[in-house]
Order: C-alpha cells, then sequence, then structure tokens
C-alpha cells in the first residue's frame, strides 16, 4: 500500500469513529446530524473504531473484527435466505443499500464487479456478494432481481439480493453492526464488510477504497 495511502487514510479514519463505528452517508445527501444515534443495540458485539493497528488491508482496518451476523431475509426468488446459514466458512461481501441511488450504491457495486473480474476465477467462484436493501418498500424481490443483475453478469456467481419487512431489515442492520439506515432507507452506512473463512470481518470498505482495493484484500482473505 502507498505511504500516501496510508496518509490520507489517517486522515479520514477519525471521521469513521461514529457511535457504531461506521460511516453513514445518504445517496446523493451529506451525513448530517445525530444520523447514528448512539442508542443502537448491536447484537453482533460490533467494535466500538474501525482502525486496526497493523494496518494490514487495503481497506479499513477493522480494530476488533465484525462477526458474520445471523438474520433471514428473502431473496430474489421469493425464499427464506438464512444468511449465516448460507454463506458460513464461505468469503462475503456484505452491503446495505438501495436500488434508486444514484452513487453510492452502483459505484460499490461496480467496484466489487470489476474487482471479482480481475480476480483468479476459482478465487473469484468462492466469493458471495449480498445486498440488502434498505427500502423494502421499493425493492422488491424482482427489482433487486433485475438491478443486480446488471452487476454479476459474466461473473461466476450471482450477487444475491435480499428484501423484507422493514423491521427485520433493521434487526439484519443491528445484527450486522451497522447504524440503521434513515430518510426511509436513503441514508445508510456506505461500508462494505468483507467475511473470512472464520466468519469475522477484519476489513471493511468505504467509498474511498477501490475495486482494486477489494481484490487485493479478497485474495489476503481468501488465502490466495
Amino acid at each position: 500500500m502507498s505511504s500516501a495511502l496510508r496518509r490520507r487514510r489517517s486522515r479520514t479514519l477519525p471521521a469513521l469513529l461514529l457511535a457504531a463505528g461506521l460511516l453513514v452517508g445518504g445517496c446523493g445527501t451529506s451525513a448530517e446530524g445525530d444520523s447514528s444515534s448512539g442508542d443502537h443495540d448491536h447484537s453482533g458485539d460490533a467494535p466500538a473504531t474501525v482502525q486496526g493497528p497493523e494496518d494490514r488491508y487495503a481497506g479499513l482496518d477493522l480494530a476488533e473484527p465484525y462477526r458474520r451476523p445471523s438474520f433471514t431475509l428473502t431473496d430474489t426468488t421469493g425464499a427464506p435466505y438464512d444468511f449465516a446459514a448460507e454463506t458460513a466458512g464461505r468469503p462475503t461481501l456484505l452491503f446495505f443499500g438501495f436500488t434508486n441511488c444514484p452513487d453510492v450504491c452502483p459505484t460499490t457495486m461496480a467496484d466489487v464487479m470489476v474487482a471479482l473480474s480481475g480476480l483468479d476465477a476459482t478465487l473469484a467462484e468462492q466469493v458471495q456478494v449480498v445486498f440488502v436493501t434498505t427500502d423494502p418498500a421499493t425493492d422488491t424481490p424482482e427489482v433487486l432481481g433485475e438491478y443486480l443483475g446488471r452487476f454479476d453478469a459474466g461473473l461466476p456467481t450471482s450477487f444475491v439480493g435480499l428484501t423484507g419487512d422493514q423491521d427485520a431489515i433493521d434487526q439484519a442492520q443491528l445484527s450486522a453492526g451497522v447504524p440503521q439506515a434513515e430518510d426511509n432507507g436513503r441514508l445508510h452506512s456506505t461500508l462494505l464488510l468483507l467475511y473470512g473463512e472464520d466468519d469475522e470481518a477484519h476489513v471493511a470498505f468505504d467509498a474511498e477504497n477501490t475495486a482494486r482495493d477489494i481484490a487485493d484484500d479478497l485474495r489476503q482473505v481468501a488465502g490466495a
């Protein structure tokens, strides 16, 4: 990792030290006010910061690992999807967003697509990408399927899109250790969490990370 990137991260990390240790950004809006209330009950016992001591990753080193969360939502076929059971022991990228987002969400998914496209096919097919909507009123299974199809075409493993009722989605965010989205889902966490075979996330990515950062850390986390 370049020294310039290291210096940039040292400047940006303090801004990430919110109540849940996660940057909250609205798609097309700024993250102002107290959008990250400190009274979230994180059932996943998420760490309070995202600054790790060793700077091992191209993404954001997590001071303490985020455990792979347990929640069940509805996938794009209309079937129940148990996140913990379906992804256990597998490199997994988890992101919360919504399909009408004009910037953060499509950029993140495009970066994931480019990152996976650049990996060895054997490694890429191990990685599961899960996109959980923060706007279930709009993002039906059909809408999610069409949206994610723009990004996973040609990849060895299809992206998983999940929706459900608002309470279930709120609980999924708490279980993952991210703040609940606000403004009808349009103000949401911008972090992309990467879980490894140990079912823990030691690294995450935000809007300042690139597809190359994601690819480099996938190689490291998957042991390639």
